[in-house]
């Protein structure tokens, strides 16, 4: 009797100690994964949108203007008449877009 007994309690302990884990997990996916994942998602959005005679600025920190626009790599002015290849994966962040940089010229003029 005394076997029969634990048996059936250890099948509601085994339960209850499932479900701190559960919790874990889901406090880390709304703490952790989901907002890593919709950062991931802005950026390749932002990279996906760079055009031709946007500023940018690279995660290694290179500041420069777009020149040219490949599938995979771009060409960033960086100085007058120095151009470098830089993969597309690697901007960091949007400046100034072509838009931004037409209406400060029309304001000026």
């Amino acid at each position: 009797m005394g076997t029969g007994g634990g048996i059936t309690g250890q099948g509601a302990g085994g339960f209850s100690s499932l479900i701190p884990i559960i919790l874990m997990f889901v406090i880390f996916y709304f703490l952790l994964i989901r907002p890593q994942q919709k950062k991931t998602k802005e950026h390749r959005e932002m990279i996906n949108q760079l055009k031709k005679g946007d500023r940018i600025v690279t995660s290694g920190g290179l500041h420069g203007r777009i020149t040219a626009v490949n599938d995979a790599t771009m060409t960033v002015e960086i100085a007058d008449k120095v151009r470098v290849k830089v993969a597309r994966g690697n901007v960091g962040q949007v400046v100034q877009t072509t838009s931004q940089t037409q209406e400060t010229k029309k304001k000026k003029n």
